[in-house]
């Protein structure tokens, strides 16, 4: 397995660890994420006109890749302010606010519903039910947005996405690369994928606590109110009603849960069902709400979502654009330049970095965390992982044992990075819901990732 290198794979790299150095310092990356769109183009195809097409046509193709999502943050949002204004969301969330009375319960229920729903439904919709029925519970129990967003964020795109243990579409991927039973990667990366998940939550849950207590972040209850103040509609609907919709919202979700369970609803086909049902609770709400105006009100209503959804999104698209490029956008924006026999820039990447070290447990297993982290970068989680199968086939045997679990920490490294902790367009599902600036929300997560890997590293050293 060897990985023919060129002058793309270097641009590519060096303008990574740019991005990766700008967003560190907080800066937007825009601009070097264009900058570095146009000279993959100019290097490949040796055309200006091309490689400003390029620039134009990656946009296009994230915004197409990341379509699904804006879609159901856009319509949760404009059911969700419907909700609000009319009084129904304060009469639904009142039970939860007995149970969660606090920032720690907050932290810890939030994250293991989370958790145990993107088991079965994987982390995207889950986003979408518990954001929309417990945001506001927790902020009124005095857990900040952000703190919100790194619970849903590490259990749900961490523990649960990188575990995968009902679906197992990851286990899958990389056991049939690494050449081994699915079992066995399971087996392997239960004891990886908790102690990532212990270590990763337990610190995310300290500085989050530190934070609180010096000042840095606090509960903007009064902001996230004066948002809806433009029109009171909470005396429109009876006491009666809104206490029937209170009901009503949380078991036609309840029920999209059971259908998915039925009818094995995954990823895209149960966050459309999701979807929809807030499309249709966002239609019965306002045809009650304003009758003969309904009409206008609803598509005012979805505009409110859209513009929203974009408004987030917007600051994502140029460096997603730039990081597709790394997978098979490359091919797609801007043509089939790659050398023969290349996997795309990311994984030719990581398999030059697998075929330049030596063979050991040791090397082997920080390898293979280098690897998984690497093909992350492209945000999807999934793409990268079969090469990460690919390379601990290759330690394994080398070393003579140890397939299944530097292919378990492989899976783990590589959808902790893309798939929704650490790229911001990956962690852009619950940042959304959150109200959250997504790039905070990956710099939060940031130490608690890393310290997670280094530990569950050393963990799988031991583990071989």
């Amino acid at each position: 397995m060897e990985a023919n290198l060129n002058l793309l794979h270097l641009i590519y790299l060096l303008f990574t660890l740019i991005i990766l150095g700008v967003m560190i310092r907080k800066r937007d990356t825009s601009l070097v994420c264009i900058i570095g769109i146009f000279l993959l183009g100019i290097v490949a195809t040796s055309s200006l006109s091309q490689s400003i097409m390029a620039v134009f046509n990656s946009f296009i193709y994230a915004i197409i890749e990341l379509m699904g999502t804006i879609l159901i943050i856009s319509i949760i949002v404009g059911m969700s302010t419907i909700l609000t204004k009319t009084g129904i969301n304060e009469v639904m969330i009142s039970p939860f606010s007995k149970l969660i009375k606090n920032p720690i319960l907050a932290y810890w229920v939030i994250g293991i519903l989370m958790m145990i729903i993107s088991w079965f439904f994987w982390p995207s919709p889950a986003v979408a039910l518990i954001g929309a029925v417990l945001l506001p519970v927790a902020v009124n129990a005095g857990l900040p947005a952000i703190g919100v967003a790194v619970a849903m964020n590490l259990f749900g795109h961490g523990i649960a996405l990188s575990g995968d243990f009902i679906i197992q579409g990851a286990p899958k991927l990389t056991a049939d690369a690494a050449g081994i039973p699915v079992g066995e990667v399971i087996s392997a990366s239960i004891p990886l994928v908790f102690i990532m998940g212990a270590v990763t939550t337990i610190i995310a849950f300290i500085m989050i606590k530190r934070d609180l207590k010096n000042g840095n972040i606090r509960v903007e209850k009064d902001e996230k109110k004066s948002k809806d103040k433009e029109e009171d509609l909470s005396n429109i609907l009876s006491p009666r009603t809104k206490k029937i919709f209170a009901v009503l919202v949380p078991v036609l979700f309840a029920i999209d849960v059971v259908v998915m369970f039925i009818e094995k609803l995954q990823g895209g086909d149960a966050t459309a069902l999701i979807g929809g049902t807030a499309i249709f609770i966002l239609i019965i709400v306002s045809l009650l709400t304003y009758k003969e105006k309904a009409l206008e009100e609803i598509t005012a209503y979805l505009v409110k979502g859209f513009k929203f959804g974009f408004e987030v999104f917007g600051p994502v698209i140029p460096i997603a654009a730039f990081f597709y490029l790394g997978d098979e956008g490359f091919i797609k924006v801007i043509g089939d330049f790659l050398p023969q026999g290349s996997q795309g820039l990311v994984n030719d990447l990581g398999i030059a970095l697998a075929n330049a070290v030596p063979l050991n447990g040791g090397v082997g297993a920080v390898t293979l965390t280098t690897v998984g982290a690497i093909t992350g970068l492209d945000g999807s989680g999934f793409s990268g992982i079969s090469l990460a199968g690919s390379v601990a086939r290759l330690f394994g045997a080398a070393i003579g044992k140890g397939i299944a679990t530097l292919t378990a920490l492989g899976q783990v490294a590589g959808i902790w990075v893309g798939g929704g902790t650490l790229v911001p367009w990956g962690l852009i599902p619950a940042a959304a819901i959150c109200g959250v600036d997504p790039f905070e929300l990956s710099r939060r997560n940031l130490v608690p990732v890393v310290i997670g890997l280094i530990v569950t590293t050393i963990a799988a050293m031991f583990l071989m």
